[in-house]
């Protein structure tokens, strides 16, 4: 059963933007879907304290040739945030597996921001024959390319945080000169709770403990496309040289841009990611 939460909407392209809520055993999951339903399926997975929001810039310049799907992770955005479920990155994979079949996707690109592609990754390996290929937007290889943050954003004591705050956390994930962070994505971090923020970002970190993303990849044997903003103040753009010890894979780096180039520089992330697409999408029938 999907619940629609008010219709379709228009967004200056071939089709309305569908937005639905999926009932699922750990809560419900929402999903937006834009561009022909016919055409070759394109997850977009956003990162950690960020939604299907984080991709608005991004969508009207991929519906032209994709049926372009984005989903809230548990936790996030208009999902459910439950304090009594996991939050590990195989179990959001899974959950994003069961939205696609809810959606009748039999194959798909998906494509990760951050630690989403760490979700993309995770899904790949659970579902072999839905995932076609991988794009990873800024998601660093490994926690060595990490950067440290100065001081911790904020604790449990100041939650729900100010707007202040909130734009001293999301700081980093930004570069470009003069880019004013949108204050929808300010209000999706502070309508996630103290625990879905803390629990995803610690998911995140297990998963990469356990293995770095390249060596999952190299086992799994998707072309991989990998963007990133050479700015980037969270992961070193440097690390993106330990994906090229993946076979076939292809690395674009953006000068100027920062962690978030889809919504720095929408038309300057696409444009690799539209080539990638063009050869890697599978035509519906």
């Amino acid at each position: 059963m999907t619940v629609s939460d008010g219709g379709p909407h228009m967004n200056g392209g071939t089709e309305a933007t569908e937005s639905s809520t999926l009932p699922m055993d750990d809560g419900d999951i929402y999903v937006c879907q834009d561009g022909p339903r016919d055409a070759p399926a394109l997850l977009l997975v956003h990162g950690s304290a960020s939604s299907t929001r984080s991709w608005d810039p991004m969508v009207p310049l991929l519906t032209g040739s994709h049926r372009v799907i984005r989903i809230d992770l548990l936790g996030h955005g208009r999902s459910a945030k439950p304090a009594d479920r996991s939050y590990a990155l195989p179990d959001q994979a899974r959950r994003v597996g069961a939205a696609l079949d809810r959606l009748g996707v039999e194959h798909a690109v998906v494509v990760g921001h951050s630690s989403g592609g760490a979700v993309a990754t995770a899904l790949a390996e659970q579902r072999h024959d839905l995932v076609t290929a991988l794009a990873f937007i800024n998601t660093g290889p490994s926690l060595d390319a990490f950067i440290a943050p100065e001081s911790a954003a904020f604790g449990p004591s100041q939650w729900p945080p100010t707007d202040e705050q909130l734009r001293r956390f999301a700081s980093t994930g930004f570069s470009r000169a003069g880019y004013q962070i949108p204050q929808e994505l300010l209000d999706e971090v502070r309508a996630m709770t103290y625990h879905t923020l803390t629990t995803t970002m610690q998911a995140t970190r297990h998963y990469m403990e356990q293995q770095t993303l390249p060596d999952r990849l190299t086992v799994l044997g998707k072309p991989l496309l990998v963007i990133f903003g050479e700015d980037d103040r969270r992961w070193r753009s440097s690390s993106t040289s330990d994906y090229r010890a993946v076979p076939g894979a292809k690395v674009e780096l953006l000068p100027g841009l920062g962690h978030s180039p889809l919504l720095e520089d929408p038309p300057r992330t696409a444009t690799p990611l539209l080539a990638f697409t063009a050869i890697h999408a599978v035509r519906v029938g």
